[in-house]
């Protein structure tokens, strides 16, 4: 498998599949500047540069890194990429104190045997909803808790389709991480709300039209709707 565009502006550059096995989905979108949606777990960075300059875009253009919850195969190589490029961090404040004190245990770093040293958060988002504005482009982060206290979801409207980063809809629900099902809940059904054209998810891909993301959501409402914690 390779990197590849999933719509206009909007490519997959990491996974398990084109970095390493302990990566999530990482995505990276062309806003006139390079943004990232999380950055796998560490060990598969160079693979990800190397997809970036294979998709023909310079990865010294990355300004942001969003991070969607604070796991180590979501968070692992920000440090680095902060380091080389200069990115803002960008993260709920929520999940943002974990990984600020490198947590291993919280961001799941034991689990897969990966380091993880704190590292400090550039910017925390704190509402509900908020706007990131890169050049005529505009990226909407939501909090949809649930997964971890922290999670967020980002969603941006481009060339007519509504395109939806919803990093872990699946799970999975841990007391140990901080998970609650009645959050996780509510944050499917704004999810559900929003109407998307395009899924691009953490794990499984990328979903579309907005029947399978609604199909694909509601699939997970309805394995975990009346399981407790």
């Amino acid at each position: 498998m390779k990197p590849k565009q999933i719509e206009d502006g909007v490519f997959l550059v990491g996974s398990a599949d084109i970095s390493d096995s302990r990566d999530c989905m990482v995505y990276l979108l062309d806003l006139e500047e390079l943004v990232m949606i999380d950055t796998g777990s560490g060990p598969g960075l160079n693979m990800i540069i190397s997809n970036i300059r294979y998709l023909g875009f310079d990865p010294a253009r990355l300004s942001t890194i969003i991070l969607t919850h604070c796991h180590i195969d979501h968070v692992g190589g920000a440090h680095e990429f902060k380091k080389r490029y200069g990115a803002r961090i960008i993260m709920h404040n929520l999940d943002a104190a974990v990984v600020e004190r490198g947590d291993s245990k919280m961001t799941a770093a034991h689990w897969y045997e990966v380091p993880f040293a704190p590292l400090k958060i550039d910017t925390k988002l704190l509402q509900e909803e908020e706007r990131l504005t890169f050049g005529q482009h505009e990226l909407v982060c939501l909090h949809t808790p649930g997964h971890t206290p922290g999670s967020i979801s980002v969603y941006i409207d481009k060339s007519g389709k509504r395109i939806l980063f919803g990093q872990d809809i699946h799970g999975p629900f841990m007391a140990e991480f901080g998970s609650d099902i009645g959050h996780w809940q509510i944050s499917m059904e704004k999810l559900l709300a929003l109407k998307a054209d395009v899924l691009c998810e953490g794990h499984f891909g990328v979903y579309r039209p907005n029947e399978k993301v609604t199909d694909y959501i509601e699939r997970y409402l309805d394995e975990y709707g009346d399981r407790p914690l």
